[in-house]
Formats: C-alpha cells, sequence, structure tokens
C-alpha cells in the first residue's frame, strides 16, 4: 500500500524572519505573515504555534485559543501548548476548560512548574480546595522559593479551616518577602485560633509595610474590641474610615460597638452607610428598640418582602406580631419554641475519658480570651473552637455534628424554610467556650449571624437553691426589646452534663445566675448555610 508523504513545512529560512520579528515585539508584522505561510503549510505545527503566541500577546484571546487549538491537534503531546490554552481560557472566565488544559499540560509535562500553579488558582477559583492545595504543594515541592504558591497554598488552607497549617505557611511565605496582605492574612488565622494577640502584631505589621491599609485597620479594630481594648478598637474603625470612608466593613463595625453601647442613632447611620452583611436587619433593630414603630413597621414590611431566609428578621418580625397582637406572616419559623431540642450525647455520659480530656484541653489550651458585654462572672474563648488542631475538639465537633444530623431528621417533614433551608452541610460558623462561676450567667440574646444555635455542657452547678439555677431559658422576647405586655411564652431546660440544646437563632436566649460556689462549663455554636 503506497503511504501518503507527510505535509510540507516551511523552512527555517521561512520561519526565522517571524521568530526574529516576535523577539522585537513586531506582533502585528508575525501575525501576518503566519496566516499568509499557513495558505502554503496549513499543517505546519510551527506557525499555529507562532500565530497564537503573536494573538495573545495583542489580547486576542479568541483568536490565540483557536489557533493553538489547531496546534494541539497536530502534535497533542506538547505540555506548553496546554498550559498556554489554558492561561489564555482562564483569562476569558471559561474556567472548567482552563483547568481541563492545565491538567493535561502537567500529564505530559510533569516538572512543567507554572502549570502546576495555574492548575491550583483555577480549582482555588471554583472553591475547589483539596484538589488546589495539592496543586500549589506540587509547585512548590518542585521550586521551593515559588512564593506566590506558598501564600496561595495559606489561603486555600485557611479556606479549609486549617488555621494552624495557614498561619505556618504564611509564615514560610513571609521569610521569602515580606507582603502586607500576607501579614493581614495571618493575622485573620490567628484571629480564627483565638491567638488576638499574635493578630494584632501582624495587624500592625501589614500597617508597617502600608500605612493606608485601610481594612488592616479595620480587622485591628475587631481584635482589639474583642480584647476589650474598646477606645484603642473605635479609633482603629474611625482610621479605617479616615482612608476609606466607605470601607462597608468598617462602617458596620463601628455600628456594632456603637448598638452595643447603646449608640443607636450613631450605629443606624453606619449601618445604613456599610450596606454590609445584616445591615438592613440591625437598621430595623435600632428603629424599634428607639420605638420608631412606623418607621420600623414600613422597613420590616418592605425586607419580608425579598428576604425570605433571615433568622433575625423572624426574631424582629416575631416580637412585634405578639408585641402589637398583628399576624406573623413570615414563615421562617413562627414557633420558635417547638424547634428546641434537647439531645444527650452519650460518649460525655459519666465517667467520661474524653469529657476529662476535653475540659483539661479547654483549661490549658493555647487561646485567649474574648470580651463579652453580655457576659457576667465568666470568660468567653476566642477564636472559632471546632476549627482548632486538638483531637478533642475535632472528636467533640463530630459528636455534636452527629447531634446536628439527628436535629435535621426530627423535624425534617417541618413546612417552614428554617427545616426546608436547613444547612445540608455541617459546618461551624463559630463556636466557643464559656467558663461561669458563682453568680455567672448570660444575658438575653440572639445569635444574629446564625441559623440553628446550640450549647454543649460539659460541667454544670449541683448545689442549687433552685432547680433552675444554672439553667438555659428560651423565649419570643429578650434583650430589653420594647414590649407593650409580659405575655411572651418562655422555655427553660435544666441540662445535664453531655447534654446539647439546639434551638433557631432567632429564639432569644439567656443563662439563669447560679449561686453556688462551682463552674458552669459549655461549649456554644453556630451553624449557618454556606
Amino acid at each position: 500500500m503506497k503511504q501518503s508523504a507527510p505535509p510540507r513545512q516551511p523552512s527555517q529560512a521561512e520561519i526565522q524572519p517571524l521568530f526574529n520579528a516576535f523577539n522585537q515585539g513586531q506582533l502585528g508584522f508575525v501575525e501576518t505573515e503566519a496566516k499568509r505561510l499557513l495558505k502554503q503549510y496549513p499543517k505546519a505545527f510551527v506557525l499555529y504555534n507562532l500565530l497564537g503566541n503573536a494573538q495573545a500577546s495583542q489580547g486576542k484571546a479568541s483568536d490565540a485559543i483557536a489557533a493553538f487549538k489547531t496546534a494541539v491537534d497536530l502534535d497533542p503531546t506538547v505540555g506548553e501548548l496546554h498550559f498556554n490554552v489554558g492561561i489564555l481560557l482562564t483569562n476569558l472566565g471559561r474556567t472548567d476548560e482552563a483547568i481541563a488544559h492545565y491538567k493535561k499540560a502537567v500529564k505530559l509535562k510533569p516538572t512543567l512548574t507554572d502549570a502546576h500553579y495555574n492548575l491550583g488558582t483555577a480549582l482555588q477559583a471554583q472553591g475547589k480546595h483539596d484538589a488546589a492545595a495539592q496543586a500549589f504543594q506540587t509547585a512548590i515541592a518542585q521550586q521551593p522559593g515559588f512564593f506566590e504558591a506558598i501564600a496561595n497554598l495559606g489561603v486555600v488552607l485557611q479556606a479549609q479551616g486549617k488555621m494552624a497549617e495557614a498561619a505556618k505557611t504564611y509564615q514560610q511565605a513571609l521569610r521569602l518577602r515580606k507582603d502586607a496582605q500576607l501579614y493581614f492574612n495571618l493575622g485573620t488565622a490567628y484571629t480564627n485560633q483565638g491567638k488576638l494577640g499574635d493578630a494584632v502584631d501582624a495587624y500592625n505589621d501589614a500597617l508597617q509595610l502600608n500605612p493606608n491599609y485601610a481594612e488592616a485597620y479595620s480587622n485591628l479594630g475587631e481584635v482589639l474590641r474583642d480584647q476589650g481594648r474598646y477606645d484603642e478598637s473605635v479609633a482603629a474603625y474611625k482610621k479605617a474610615l479616615s482612608l476609606n470612608p466607605e470601607l462597608p466593613l468598617a462602617n458596620y463595625s463601628l455600628a456594632v460597638y456603637l448598638y452595643d453601647s447603646g449608640d443607636l442613632e450613631n450605629a443606624l447611620k453606619h449601618f445604613q452607610k456599610s450596606q454590609y452583611a445584616d445591615w438592613q436587619e440591625r437598621s430595623l433593630y435600632c428603629l424599634y428598640k428607639t420605638g420608631k414603630f412606623e418607621e420600623f413597621k414600613a422597613g420590616l414590611d418592605a425586607l419580608k418582602a425579598v428576604r425570605h431566609t433571615s433568622p433575625f428578621l423572624a426574631t424582629l418580625t416575631g416580637h412585634y406580631a405578639e408585641n402589637f397582637g398583628t399576624e406573623n406572616d413570615y414563615n421562617f419559623c413562627k414557633n420558635p419554641l417547638d424547634f428546641v431540642c434537647h439531645i444527650e450525647i452519650p460518649e460525655l455520659k459519666g465517667d467520661s475519658p474524653l469529657l476529662q480530656k476535653l475540659l483539661a484541653d479547654i483549661q490549658f489550651a493555647d487561646m485567649e480570651e474574648k470580651m463579652q458585654g453580655r457576659l457576667h462572672n465568666g470568660v468567653q474563648s476566642a477564636g472559632n473552637l471546632f476549627k482548632r488542631d486538638e483531637e478533642t475538639f475535632q472528636e467533640v465537633a463530630q459528636l455534636v455534628a452527629r447531634a446536628i444530623d439527628q436535629y435535621r431528621q426530627n423535624f425534617k417533614d417541618s413546612d417552614c424554610i428554617f427545616i426546608k433551608d436547613f444547612p445540608k452541610k455541617t459546618e461551624f460558623a463559630s463556636s466557643w467556650y464559656v467558663k461561669m462561676s458563682t453568680g455567672g450567667h448570660l444575658t438575653s440574646h440572639i445569635h444574629e449571624e446564625g441559623w440553628v444555635s446550640g450549647a454543649l455542657y460539659l460541667s454544670l452547678p449541683t448545689k442549687k437553691k433552685n432547680p433552675d439555677e444554672g439553667s438555659i431559658e428560651l423565649s419570643t422576647h429578650g434583650d430589653n426589646y420594647p414590649k407593650q405586655h409580659n405575655n411572651f411564652p418562655t422555655k427553660t431546660i435544666a441540662p445535664s452534663v453531655g447534654d446539647v440544646v439546639m434551638f433557631p437563632s432567632s429564639v432569644f436566649h439567656r443563662t439563669i445566675p447560679f449561686s453556688s460556689d462551682e463552674e458552669r462549663i459549655c461549649i456554644a455554636f453556630d451553624l449557618k448555610p454556606a
């Protein structure tokens, strides 16, 4: 059988002028000449590669992709071509296609470090953190001083909740290069670990490098607030706003400080300026608590029409309806006390080794305490307890997650948004321990940023003058909301050690003070949809 001749290829004499022109930046000439030669040599890989590079360098991404893909069809074994296509697709926002080409690039040429890095950033953009971390780690293994890969790995580890690993990774990157953004990220990782002093240092390091870093001042203010350094906290917020008066988080954080301090008029101004997170609900709160009921009701009705999944809005709607005898037409959770659930965790009952180790870790773990204005005769941990590395906290997080699964199952047939949109994935938005001594209690409050809230009880007073001492009281009224009557329902639960009590985050709850010389310890937590 007669074999067909190989396709004709341009000579070196025809190709070299294009290489020279490309190196001299004469991109239009390269594009025009490559197209002309392709009419003579339509199967010339080198011409399509040159054409694609010239078009890419001129910002003609779609044309360049077409040229590179033709080159790939002619020779699918060149990893660099897939890498080039991946870059162009990334720039066009076609991330799925880009990932496919980056994967082909690293398969064909495993030593192509930049392809591993670009694959990691594309996967990171899609929230595929495990795969992104693996790609970054490969790039770092091939090039140990790859600053950007190390920095991005820290971000991915933090997104996975691996705060200690993230902090170490940021420190590794900072040894290569001092960078304000990295110090900022390090500060957020320390904050989540409850290492408030280290977080302050990290934010100050960021500000040393970039004195105009408004976001760093804003975050510094939040940590200073948690340390109880309120005057310094307010100064940091104000400095952030002097640099960027429109900065949402700084306006919001200053508003929360004013809100907690009782200055609701000024809090309202900053919430409305922030337009951040739950600013609308908090604005309504300010109106309601200052007795501006008509303005409150108009804003409430407008917000209910567009926001159907807000626990805070459910609190405000339910309280107003009960207070003024009107219909509660907000179907988040109209009868929240019906969704209070009391579950035992057998692994923490009786003479539990896990319980003893857990109490020891709470006593000696390297985490700071957070100031909490509603907490009396007690301390609260900073950071997110269930995202720490200690095995006990991780094990207890799994036990609580199992209890949450039971909670879901108990109420799965309920016809309300609270259950229908219940977080499908158990990821603790926040978790912290609370230790109280004689007279200890928390005043009535809700968890504005939660969906379902709960408390796991580890130590409770036993020498009670009345049965309710140390109990949790839940109600549809609290936090000194304005009230027209005293007929708001309440539910009181006296838990035992190893019990977990869960309820919608819209429910007011408080701790009833106890008089005995004993310690009351619990772990509180919030879940919310991703």
